[in-house]
């Protein structure tokens, strides 16, 4: 990765240190159908679709989301640790 990358805009503001969850994606409201990968713009939905993804990694409040390939880019430069994972709905 160098300093030019294009998915570089200024996410160490909010994401530098961050402890990431790999996740289901889950959209937060009835009327919100998907997120983006917060570096390459990959679409995450919660029913299957064409080249959209279904689960990655995500902060806390799973407000930001970030795909598995931008992950494993930018883990070290942003310093990121990861969490456990949360239990899926219904899990014992």
């Amino acid at each position: 990765m160098t300093a030019e990358d294009w998915r570089l805009t200024n996410q160490e503001k909010y994401l530098q240190g961050a402890t990431l969850h790999w996740r289901r994606y889950r959209a937060p409201r009835p009327e919100w159908d998907h997120d983006h990968c917060e570096f390459c713009w990959a679409t995450f939905f919660e029913t299957p679709a064409p080249d959209a993804l279904q689960a990655g990694y995500t902060t806390d409040d799973e407000y930001r989301w970030i795909c598995e390939v931008c992950f494993a880019d930018f883990r070290d430069r942003f310093a990121w640790q990861v969490g456990t994972p949360k239990p899926e709905p219904g899990a014992a």
